[in-house]
């Protein structure tokens, strides 16, 4: 049973999504001006938390100095808040007048002569305080950090001058910026830049997390992104969401409840699945191996390797445990015919034929000349994983049209140039990813998985999963493959244990993430090529 605080963690809503949410808490009873307190003093707090950021050399105290490092007020730390004329200004206020009481030392930007009340009360309380308050870019003293109260979710249009150059001027400040909620400039939704945008350092997400996040476009100007709960009730989450498809944050506790480790006591390999990778060619053969490599890890019970003959040797010196089955081939190394026959030809009894898997992975490594081995397992009746060149021959034969035809569950795992190839009449998934994935797998009936920074994937049904971190040391040729294969397995598994198909696609691509960012913190992005990541798969779990 997942406590409320792992349920919150897990919500993504849109702008609409958020308001309708806080009209509910308002309409229950709960004072605007007391939420505000609520969020503002949260945020002080975190502030407080966060170490310092030393972007000045006029300290005449080094900063290692034990009593500065315990108490980051104590330092007279120069902070400026930036007021919007709504309650995202508001809550920059309360945090700036927490800040004064604390021993900091504030000044307040606030152009906008019109504000909201409640906005408008609390920069009269500061103006008693005596707080600086300035109109102009141009006014504005030195400061050790920027808190960015200027507007909060539910932007939608550009902004102009005189705040989009004011923003531009801030930005080139070498100082940290702390956005609240979103990063005034950013739309909610698509995490598209509304003219221009605050680059922040730092961005508290205020309650829950809202799609921006989540949009790779966006993710150079959120900075590191933490959740403020203020304790909405999980009552009105779900009576605003209601039947609508969800769209979800995989978080560690849900991938690993997903793996149901640890395994029963009494078992066998074949309860815990058989996946055949077809994959490989002569030119492309590293494929195969990191393919083989990510099933390994994954843990499935029994694993076979489909592969030009010329292949075998090298496939069986890798991976000896597996079953490798080397398939007729061209002059130059590709897979020639179907690889059925070539399964037949073993003569084992649990290996008669496709519909002996649990699952199939097709497509690294194969090159386009293996299309009759595409259209051999598109019409089986198995689950299917289709990548990298399996994605192109399946765009030739026309993706949609293709996929309503088969009779059992397929997953594909695009880059945004394979999705396009893909998906021609998707709108663009650079603009808004979640919805591009979502059309995609409602118009195929697959499950798809679109890579990115912020890897989505839906159901037919439009339910989505994203996967929160990622780092760019991934980004390298082949890391895709160990994607494939660790997928593969685990699709392999939860063949028998009734798992949903997108529970676990979420789940690998979230193990893949975790195993490159640690390998990442290891070693650096340079040093994450894709053999390498395949060694840190069992370790990001432990």
């Amino acid at each position: 049973m997942q406590n409320r605080q792992e349920k919150i963690s897990q919500v993504v809503v849109t702008a609409g999504q958020m308001r309708d949410i806080e009209k509910r808490i308002f309409a229950a009873g709960m004072p605007v001006v007391a939420l505000m307190e609520k969020v503002a003093g949260l945020i002080a707090r975190r502030i407080q938390e966060i170490p310092p950021t030393p972007v000045k050399k006029a300290y005449s105290i080094p900063l290692n100095t034990p009593f500065l490092r315990e108490s980051p007020q104590a330092r007279g730390s120069r902070v400026g808040i930036l007021v919007g004329p709504g309650h995202n200004g508001g809550d920059a206020l309360v945090v700036a007048r927490e800040l004064h009481f604390r021993g900091y030392e504030i000044w307040i930007y606030s152009p906008f002569s019109k504000l909201k009340e409640l906005t408008s009360q609390h920069l009269q309380y500061a103006q008693s305080l005596g707080i600086p308050i300035y109109q102009k870019i141009e006014q504005l003293p030195d400061s050790d950090l920027l808190i960015d109260g200027l507007f909060g979710f539910g932007l939608e249009r550009n902004l102009t001058d005189p705040i989009a150059s004011a923003i531009n001027q801030l930005n080139e400040l070498s100082v940290p910026i702390y956005s609240i909620d979103l990063p005034s400039g950013l739309h909610t939704d698509t995490g598209e830049v509304l003219g221009t945008a605050i680059r922040a350092t730092h961005t508290f997400c205020l309650g829950l997390w809202k799609l921006a996040f989540f949009q790779d476009q966006a993710l150079e100007y959120v900075g590191k992104a933490e959740l403020i709960d203020f304790d909405i009730p999980l009552a009105d989450v779900e009576a605003v969401l209601k039947d609508a498809p969800r769209i979800k944050r995989i978080t560690r506790a849900t991938a690993l409840a997903t793996l149901r480790l640890p395994r029963p006591p009494v078992t066998h390999k074949y309860k815990e699945g058989h996946l055949l990778l077809i994959c490989g060619s002569r030119r492309y053969a590293g494929g195969a191996i990191l393919t083989g490599l990510g099933a390994r890890a994954s843990g499935v019970g029994m694993l076979s390797i489909a592969v030009p003959e010329s292949l075998k040797s090298l496939l069986v010196s890798h991976l000896p445990e597996a079953l490798i089955v080397g398939c007729p081939e061209t002059e130059t190394g590709a897979f020639t015919e179907g690889v059925g026959g070539a399964i037949a030809q073993l003569q084992l009894p649990e290996n008669t034929d496709l519909s002996s898997f649990n699952a199939i992975a097709c497509g690294p490594g194969l090159t386009r000349d293996a299309t009759p081995i595409v259209q051999e397992v598109i019409k089986s009746d198995r689950p299917l994983i289709l990548d990298a060149d399996g994605l192109n021959i399946l765009a030739q034969m026309g993706a949609i049209a293709t996929l309503k035809k088969r009779p059992a569950v397929t997953v594909l795992t695009p880059h945004t140039g394979e999705f396009q190839r893909l998906f021609p009449d998707v709108p663009d998934a650079k603009h808004d990813r979640v919805q591009a994935v979502q059309e995609a797998a409602t118009q195929s009936g697959a499950v798809v998985l679109l890579k990115g920074a912020r890897t989505a994937i839906a159901n037919p049904q439009g339910a989505v999963w994203i996967v929160p971190e990622s780092t760019p040391a991934l980004a390298r040729g082949g890391s895709g493959d160990v994607l494939t294969g660790l997928l593969g397995g685990l699709l392999a598994q939860a063949a028998t244990k009734q798992i949903p198909v997108e529970d676990i696609v979420a789940t690998a691509a979230w193990w893949h993430s975790q195993a490159g960012i640690l390998a990442a913190q290891e070693r650096t992005e340079l040093g994450v090529d894709a053999f390498t990541l395949t060694q840190y798969l069992i370790k990001a779990l432990t």
